[in-house]
């Protein structure tokens, strides 16, 4: 597994993560930018990351001829933007094209605009995805302020393989756009790839009705390494919520529960589809 270091001389024990779920609009990238940049105008000093949901700037789209941007152009530009005036990471899914295709990626960008990316593995071929972009075959796991953070995308939450932590990261995050008739598993399973990876887990699912008529509950959630959840969010509307997750808890439970040292070995291969 490739992981990305980021030097940080100092490692914080509490981290506070901070999910934002809401509507998105259909297609339109400018206005999407300008309400979530209003959303986070009042984070600055409050928060240390930004989840955003999938596809923010678009909502989950099969039209990537239409809506997939130039990578690391305009949307990175003003994630580097946002992450510099409230003084944290931000990041959330963008649907780009580059010289080998389209792809749904994940940008963490940092306060000091470096920014690192992870590409959408499993394809959601239910919606034919794997039809118009290309998978990622990477799995990054980002440091930062000492934590490890292990980024993915939506449909891939549903593989536990691909998720498994053999105490490599601290931290998972799922960005969605899950609909509201799968809701239940979306709940179990965030509970579940946080039980069996000893970790905590951000799942940030966006609301309200998508351009192809489909809903949205959100049901965004903050998981601890127990699968707990740290509230109980309503469904179906937006919200801003920040958590504050502890290293040294997370590390202590570890200690005294090392479920990971009895973890079955076995060697990723990629999947011919």
């Amino acid at each position: 597994m490739p992981v990305i270091n980021i030097n940080e001389e100092k490692v914080e024990n509490d981290l506070r993560v901070t999910l934002v779920q809401s509507e998105l609009f259909w297609h339109q990238p400018e206005q999407n930018r300008e309400m979530f940049a209003e959303k986070l105008s009042g984070l600055s000093g409050q928060t240390d990351v930004v989840i955003l949901p999938e596809m923010f700037t678009t909502g989950f789209s099969m039209a990537p001829e239409a809506i997939a941007e130039p990578a690391d152009q305009e949307t990175l530009q003003w994630m580097q933007q946002q992450a510099k005036s409230v003084d944290a990471v931000v990041c959330g899914s963008v649907a780009v094209k580059d010289n080998q295709g389209c792809y749904n990626r994940f940008y963490w960008v940092q306060p000091d605009s470096q920014w690192y990316s992870y590409d959408k593995h499993h394809l959601f071929r239910m919606a034919g995805e794997h039809e118009h972009y290309q998978a990622g075959q990477t799995r990054p796991v980002i440091s930062y302020k000492g934590w490890r953070i292990f980024p993915q995308i939506c449909y891939d939450l549903r593989f536990p393989v691909w998720s498994r932590n053999h105490d490599e990261y601290d931290l998972a995050i799922y960005v969605a756009n899950w609909p509201a008739v799968r809701e239940h598993p979306w709940q179990v399973l965030l509970q579940a790839r946080a039980i069996e990876n000893l970790c905590y887990v951000a799942g940030v699912n966006r609301v309200g009705q998508d351009g192809n008529g489909l809903n949205y509950s959100g049901r965004s959630a903050m998981i601890d390494f127990k699968g707990h959840s740290f509230e109980d969010y309503a469904a179906g509307e937006s919200f801003i919520s920040t958590c504050t997750l502890s290293l040294d808890s997370l590390k202590a439970f570890r200690q005294a529960f090392p479920a990971f040292e009895d973890a079955d070995g076995f060697i990723l291969k990629q999947n011919k589809r």
